[in-house]
């Protein structure tokens, strides 16, 4: 692999926070991490029960480089079942996990040079999977009075002839917010309409964690684009890594060559867990939803009283990306600053995107319990903290 590959990939910030909060944790302080986007839930006992029958059951060996057929077959009832749409089975590839379906995609689809339009803010991880495989990241800026969400006619104007594809992300990491299903239509029309035909690359990971109104499949609006899920989220099976894409049939072909050549299949085990946790699992979602939609409330009030902004609020996943730039416009030093002086660990905006400088991602994947002294922790922070000088707190963690 050539050097360059690898030479412009920063590092991912969340994952510097997590490891420097697991370094003061050994020195033997009280952290809290809000920075880690990782259910915080068991997975449910329906699918660990499912795992165990399919070790017993001699479920051990390579499968199917698309994944088992049952797991497939149950994708598409579930699109069909919450969505209205057809899924063929042999649209869908099962991954280890949503990123190796990304990279799947992202190679296939690209050519040396071509172009993916991105909001600014976005996943971290995603122009480094563009860029990865040669192509090119064009970020559009978006507003903090629209959640962060594009604006069909600014993406319209950054397209050209190189691009072959604009991803969103609904729910939102970092931001929480949907995009509505007005603005999901106008994009696909402007995909259908503008020279090259562009595909659409919608990541739907954070589906099935909605507490205000529903999620939309970009399926629901045009069959002119590639699906990103999986089981992390929502099923709280992060480790279990069982994700998937659906893509349009001409694609399949060379994504499950890739497939075979990189990753041969997914966990066999796992697939079958999967099956549980479409068919059997959706009271455990319901339960933790709902644990989850009383955090969000209580963190956006205790955000708010503590003056961090937010503007829109959140109505998905488990994220809340606030503004603090009346703190500081340097997000990553701020986020370690108060991880070392309160103890309490939060993702830096810049991790998201430039046009996310100043603004620190929360997340309530954390008890309410945790939360509740996290923001104690940070309004004493807060208090001590005058124009650009940090005032050390003092033990906030005893």
């Amino acid at each position: 692999m050539s050097r360059h590959r690898c030479s412009g990939m920063k590092p991912f910030y969340v994952m510097e926070v997590l490891e420097k909060c697991q370094s003061i944790a050994c020195l033997g302080h009280d952290v809290i991490q809000m920075q880690i986007g990782e259910p915080d839930f068991d997975t449910p006992e329906c699918i660990k029960q499912a795992a165990c029958k399919a070790l017993m059951d001699g479920h051990t060996h390579y499968t199917h480089s698309q994944g088992i057929i049952e797991l497939r077959e149950a994708i598409c009832r579930h699109y069909q079942a919450v969505y209205g749409v057809n899924v063929h089975p042999e649209q869908i590839i099962v991954t280890a996990g949503t990123s190796p379906a990304m990279f799947l995609v992202f190679s296939a689809l690209l050519a040396t040079g071509e172009e993916v339009i991105v909001s600014d803010p976005h996943y971290a991880c995603y122009l480094n999977f563009i860029r990865f495989v040669g192509g090119v990241p064009v970020c559009v800026p978006t507003q903090e009075k629209d959640g962060f969400h594009f604006r069909p006619e600014d993406v319209e104007s950054r397209i050209s002839g190189k691009t072959r594809g604009i991803l969103i992300n609904s729910p939102s990491n970092p931001t929480g917010t949907l995009l509505s299903a007005e603005r999901m239509h106008a994009l696909s029309q402007i995909c259908a309409l503008s020279k090259g035909h562009p595909w659409i690359l919608s990541d739907e990971i954070y589906h099935g964690l909605v507490y205000e109104g529903r999620e939309r499949s970009i399926l629901e609006f045009t069959d002119r684009a590639f699906v990103f899920n999986g089981f992390s989220k929502a099923y709280a099976m992060t480790g279990w890594r069982l994700g998937y894409v659906i893509a349009p049939k001409e694609f399949i072909p060379t994504l499950r060559i890739l497939h075979q050549n990189f990753f041969i299949s997914a966990n066999a085990m796992a697939q079958w867990a999967g099956i549980a946790a479409l068919e059997a699992a959706g009271p455990d979602v319901a339960r933790m939803r709902s644990i989850y939609d009383q955090r969000r409330r209580f963190l956006i009030r205790r955000l708010r009283e503590l003056g961090l902004g937010v503007a829109v609020e959140p109505t998905g996943a488990f994220y809340i990306l606030a503004n603090a730039r009346h703190l500081g416009t340097d997000s990553l030093k701020l986020a370690f600053d108060i991880l070392d002086k309160a103890k309490v660990g939060i993702a830096p905006g810049i991790d998201f995107g430039s046009n996310a400088e100043g603004f620190l991602r929360f997340s309530y994947a954390n008890s309410l319990e945790n939360l509740e002294e996290g923001m104690r922790r940070l309004e004493e922070y807060i208090k001590c903290y005058s124009g650009d000088t940090v005032h050390s707190p003092g033990s906030l963690a005893s």
